[in-house]
């Protein structure tokens, strides 16, 4: 880890309870517009945003506010129900967003992207590890599978906060066998789902899927489906494990 005289969890917290310091508040302004630019299909404001960052990297060089880097960066993808309709082949609506590296990029992120309770059905939220597509096409992804669990809007956006302090916090003792998290918003019931890599490693996948239980205090079974058994048999597919 690249963290000094601080423990992940309690930056991460003390990022979260104060959002009004400087570094915070600045880091908002940076991000604000292309988050909800990027969510409500507003290209030009995405553009602009994008130019605007890039014109202000290159005029200065000097770091003003040390960063609490994580051990890996994270990307968080959208995926748009009205895109999905219109797409020709799947994942081919899925948007990149913003790739964050420290514990102040990501509050700048989570802080100004829509509470679960404003999300459509139909909508997908995902934070994956830099590089990695969360595609099943995706070499990494291609031989994994993945633990869901279902949960009530009411605990909904407490579960996938805690679910993604636990990823970027590096929690899980296998934590290089995860790829990211997925939020689902269905009409039949919201879900969260953790992918991994290798679904034939199943003392690491029954590690992540009990960990993850213990870190959000879920108590019902939860099961994990292979990603090559979801593709051919779709609702058929059958869990791999159960914890």
């Amino acid at each position: 880890m690249v963290f000094e005289d601080s423990s992940v969890s309690a930056l991460l917290a003390v990022e979260n309870i104060d959002p009004n310091t400087t570094t915070n508040s600045s880091l908002k302004e940076k991000h604000f517009p292309a988050i909800k630019g990027a969510i409500s299909g507003d290209e030009e404001g995405l553009s602009k945003e994008k130019k605007r960052n890039e014109d202000a990297s290159k005029k200065s060089t000097t770091v003003i506010h040390k960063s609490h880097l994580f051990e890996n960066s994270w990307t968080f993808w959208f995926d748009n129900p009205s895109s999905k309709s219109n797409q020709v082949t799947w994942g081919s609506s899925l948007r990149s967003l913003y790739t964050f590296s420290s514990v102040e990029e990501f509050w700048s992120l989570y802080n100004n992207i829509h509470p679960p309770t404003k999300w459509v059905p139909g909508a997908d939220l995902y934070c994956f590890k830099h590089k990695i597509e969360p595609k099943w096409e995706d070499p990494i992804c291609a031989n994994g599978g993945k633990w869901t669990m279902m949960f009530p809007k009411a605990t909904l956006e407490s579960n996938w906060l805690n679910t993604l302090l636990a990823l970027v916090g590096e929690q899980f003792d296998h934590g290089d066998e995860i790829c990211g998290a997925v939020l689902n918003f269905r009409a039949r019931g919201d879900r969260i789902s953790l992918w991994t890599k290798n679904a034939a490693d199943e003392d690491a996948q029954l590690s992540i899927g009990k960990q993850w239980k213990e870190l959000v205090g879920y108590n019902d079974t939860i099961g994990f489906i292979v990603h090559e058994d979801a593709k051919t048999l779709d609702r058929d597919a059958k869990n791999r494990y159960t914890v």
